[in-house]
C-alpha cells in the first residue's frame, strides 16, 4: 500500500494486484492487535492503520485489482514483463514490485489428534475481537510476537492468561516480553500442549502441558486456547520464476533489486544485509524499491521523490484541504 502511495509521488502510472479480496495483508489476521512501532503514530489498532494505509494508498488513485493471484511472469520481446493471474487475467508493465509477504497464508495448526473439530467452538488460531475473552481462562500457545501480544492485551480481561512456549527465549520485542513476564501472565517455559480434553466434547475444559525436557506433565483448567504458532507460507509458482532465494526470502540488493532486472521486491519477503523486519522497515523497502523501479525506467530521474511540502503532486491536493502555501 506504501508503495502504492510513493509510486504516485513518483508520478508513476500504478496498478496494485491483491490475491485476496482486500488489502492489508498479513494485519488482516490481528484487527484487534495495538501497534505501537510505526513512527509519529500513536498507539493504533491494526484494523485502523489498515485503513488509514489504504486511503494514503488511493492518494493518487492507482488501478486496484482484487482476487487475482499472480502465477506467471513472462519478459516481452519489448523489454516488458506480461504478468498472468491464476484465473486467466493478464496485465502488462514495464517493471514489478514484489510485496507479497511470506506468499499466501496459513496459520500454522495445532498438531494434536482430533484438535480440529473445536476450531468452531474455543480453539483460536487468530483473534478478532477482545471482548469474548472476558473473565475467561485462556491458555496460549506460542512464543513469537503475537502471543506475547495477544498475553499482554488479555491480561486486564481475561480471568486468567497462562502462555506455553516450549522454549525459554521468546521471539517478541524485548520490552513487551518483559511487561509479560512483570505481569499477572502464568508463564510456563519450556512446557508444550500435549493433549486436549473434552467432558462436553464440543468444547476443551482442560489441557495437559508436559515439560519438553523432564516429561512431567500438568493438567489445566481452560475456557478457550489461542495458538500462536506462526504461519505457513506458499510461494507458489513464483519460486519457478528464477528468483535468488533463501530458505524464505528473496535475496536483494540495497536498492531492493531483485536477479531479475525491472523486478524488485519489499516487506517480509527480502532479505539484505540491513533489512528491518517491522512495519516501519517495510515503508522504507517500499519507497527504495519505487526509486529503484523509477530510475530502471528513465535513469535520468530524480534518485528520490521530492518531500511531500516541496512535491508539486500535492499542490492541488492542499488546495482543496484548504492549506494556503
Amino acid at each position: 500500500m506504501y508503495a502504492a502511495f510513493y509510486s504516485g509521488m513518483r508520478d508513476m502510472k500504478t496498478k496494485l494486484i491483491e490475491a485476496k479480496d482486500r488489502l492489508g495483508g498479513r494485519m488482516l489476521f490481528y484487527p484487534e492487535k495495538m501497534i505501537w512501532d510505526v513512527g509519529g503514530v500513536t498507539p493504533i489498532l491494526c484494523e485502523n492503520l489498515i485503513r488509514q494505509l489504504e486511503e494514503q494508498a488511493r492518494t493518487f488513485e492507482p488501478t486496484l485489482v482484487f482476487e487475482q493471484q499472480i502465477e506467471g511472469l513472462d519478459r516481452q520481446g519489448d523489454g516488458t514483463f506480461l504478468l498472468t493471474t491464476a484465473c486467466g487475467e493478464k496485465h502488462w508493465t514495464r517493471t514489478v514490485i514484489m510485496a507479497i509477504g511470506y506468499g499466501i497464508y496459513k496459520m500454522a495448526k495445532l498438531e494434536l489428534e482430533g484438535a480440529d473439530r473445536y476450531e468452531v467452538t474455543n480453539l483460536h488460531y487468530t483473534v478478532q475481537e477482545l471482548e469474548p475473552f472476558r473473565d475467561k481462562h485462556v491458555l496460549i500457545s506460542g512464543g513469537g510476537d503475537s502471543a506475547v501480544d495477544w498475553a499482554n492485551e488479555l491480561e486486564a480481561l481475561a480471568k486468567s492468561v497462562t502462555v506455553v512456549h516450549r522454549r525459554e527465549k521468546f521471539g517478541g520485542l524485548e520490552r513487551n516480553v518483559l511487561r509479560m513476564r512483570e505481569s499477572s501472565v502464568d508463564v510456563r517455559t519450556p512446557y508444550a500442549v500435549d493433549k486436549l480434553h473434552s467432558i462436553s466434547g464440543d468444547r476443551i475444559e482442560q489441557v495437559t502441558i508436559s515439560h519438553v525436557e523432564t516429561g512431567e506433565s500438568e493438567m489445566l483448567e481452560v475456557d478457550a486456547i489461542i495458538v500462536n504458532h506462526g504461519m505457513k507460507s506458499d510461494f507458489g509458482p513464483i519460486l519457478d520464476w528464477g528468483l535468488n532465494m533463501g530458505e524464505w526470502h528473496a535475496n536483494v540488493s540495497e536498492k531492493l533489486e531483485t536477479n531479475i532486472p525491472g523486478v524488485f521486491a519489499a516487506g517480509d519477503f527480502v532479505i539484505y544485509g540491513s533489512k528491518l523486519h517491522l512495519i516501519a522497515g517495510t515503508f522504507t523497502d517500499a519507497a527504495l524499491a519505487v526509486n529503484s523501479a523509477k530510475l530502471y525506467m528513465d535513469p535520468e530521474a530524480d534518485k528520490v521523490a521530492y518531500v511531500s511540502s516541496h512535491n508539486s503532486r500535492f499542490k492541488e491536493k492542499n488546495k482543496a484541504l484548504g492549506v494556503v502555501e
